[in-house]
């Protein structure tokens, strides 16, 4: 598959099938996210790869709105260290669509659970504290995000795209303002 088609088919899957993955599958993922770029090639981003479904459940618990964690085959949840590069959200970001991709090309769904909330440190304090306490993530760690990786159970539709001239400007920024 082309990496093209892999972005064509990407979709946010909310259900999946009660297969596990082999372990070649698991290790290439794993080597995906290995080969990530990060800004000036600084360690800002690690991964947790969870298969144990009594694992996965309790972490289905950091938000309301993982439910589908409970049955993925694999979490992985990515955090990053601010103190290592100022580039860490974008790292931790960029690995994550690339995980995506790979996924994608294997056949597999991914769904997108944020746990680190900038416009609610609250929030993301109690989502990150969930999360740091299930896997023992030391408190210099950003919980990022935590993904899930399976078979999907439905293909999702796909979502209406908003029409190119809205997204998309050549040389300059074309749209008026709002008034």
């Amino acid at each position: 598959m082309k990496v093209i088609e892999a972005i064509e088919r990407r979709r946010e899957t909310g259900r999946f099938q009660s297969k596990a993955l082999p372990e070649e599958t698991v290790q290439l993922l794993a080597h995906v996210l290995q080969l990530a770029p990060t800004g000036n090639n600084a360690l800002s981003r690690e991964f947790i790869l969870v298969r144990d479904s009594t694992r996965l459940q309790t972490l289905a618990e950091t938000t309301p709105y993982m439910a589908w964690l409970r049955e993925a085959a694999l979490g992985v949840v990515i955090v990053a260290n601010p103190m290592v590069s100022k580039y860490w959200l974008q790292d931790a970001t960029l690995a994550g669509g690339f995980l995506w991709l790979a996924a994608v090309e294997q056949g597999l769904g991914m769904a997108w659970g944020a746990v680190y909330h900038s416009e609610d440190a609250v929030e993301s304090a109690r989502r990150e504290g969930h999360a740091r306490q299930v896997l023992h993530i030391p408190s210099e760690q950003r919980v990022v995000a935590i993904l899930g990786i399976g078979y999907p159970a439905v293909e999702p539709a796909p979502k209406k795209l908003h029409p190119r001239s809205a997204v998309i400007h050549f040389e300059s920024f074309s749209r008026p303002a709002p008034a």
